[in-house]
């Protein structure tokens, strides 16, 4: 009697205390700028993916798109996690890219778990596009969502090697060395400026 008392004490610790589920994607369009497994990995370690222990393999592919004009977006969220995706752009350096999105987070016996984290509601450079594909429900058992697919536009840049930045970022998750509450992949992209179009000199390394 007492053993069984022990066993349902320990379910219900364990029914309460947060459940670790990590998010993965996949980056299908653009390619992206590591080799990446069937899970998307190795992808915690900001701005591009890698983990401290693994920096991951480039491709070396560079991408090509036109200054002022769309460019289509393609993930897929090979473990689901409710969330959200944000696009930024780096032209000359990727410390151009912004941190992370900001945690709301509560504190659990595991450590600091995440609530929300911030959107832009007017994406201000070099954040393209925030708060994309915002979900949370979970896919049927032995599902997973679809693709998630959009057009975000490009500034009127010229640059050799840009890079474009996606990132994930995790609700009512835990915190992890790497990513914090985030996943990361980037695509390196050769955008070439509309000549009919006005440069926008915003952004970096433009006259």
């Amino acid at each position: 009697m007492k053993l069984n008392r022990l066993f349902y004490v320990a379910a219900l610790v364990i029914g309460a205390a947060p459940v670790m589920a990590d998010g993965h994607f996949k980056l299908l369009e653009p390619s992206s700028r590591l080799v990446e497994d069937m899970r998307g990995d190795p992808q915690k370690l900001g701005p591009c993916g890698g983990t401290s222990a693994n920096a991951g393999t480039p491709t070396n592919i560079v991408n090509t798109a036109v200054g002022g004009s769309k460019l289509h977006i393609k993930v897929q969220e090979t473990i689901y996690h409710p969330g959200f995706y944000r696009v930024a752009l780096a032209v000359k350096s990727l410390d151009e890219l912004p941190a992370d999105p900001v945690a709301v987070t509560r504190d659990t016996e595991k450590g600091p778990w995440s609530i929300s984290g911030a959107i832009q509601s007017n994406p201000q450079m070099p954040v393209l596009a925030d708060g994309l594909n915002s979900h949370r429900t979970r896919p049927a058992s032995g599902t997973q969502l679809p693709p998630f697919e959009t057009d975000v536009q490009l500034p009127n840049v010229n640059c050799e090697k840009c890079t474009l930045q996606i990132v994930q970022f995790m609700e009512d998750h835990g915190y992890n060395k790497d990513g914090g509450y985030t996943y990361h992949h980037c695509a390196d992209i050769k955008i070439t400026a509309d000549p009919a179009k006005p440069i926008d000199k915003g952004w970096p390394g433009q006259s």
